[in-house]
């Protein structure tokens, strides 16, 4: 009898080409969407930024850039690590 301690190891060490490929796209997808955001809101900032100087708020959105690059930036790093190791 199959225990569901014994379907979930058997499902962990397969290892499937299809698994990885799946759980490299539920990766990468948001990865993508973190670096579009970081595009969005670089032009946000490039083309308000006379209006954003004015209102004292430029502190601020230079931080969240810095927020998105720096995270867009580990998670690819992250992606490849796991990628270059087999985890993924």
């Amino acid at each position: 009898m199959l225990t569901s301690t014994k379907f979930v190891r058997s499902f962990c060490e397969r290892g499937d080409i299809l698994k990885n490929k799946k759980l490299r796209i539920a990766w990468i997808i948001p990865n993508v969407f973190f670096y579009l955001m970081l595009i969005g809101a670089l032009i946000f900032v490039a083309v308000n930024a006379k209006g954003i100087k004015e209102i004292g708020m430029m502190s601020l959105w230079i931080f969240i850039l810095f927020v998105l690059f720096v995270g867009s930036v580990l998670g690819s790093i992250r992606i490849w690590y796991w990628i270059e190791n087999g985890k993924m």
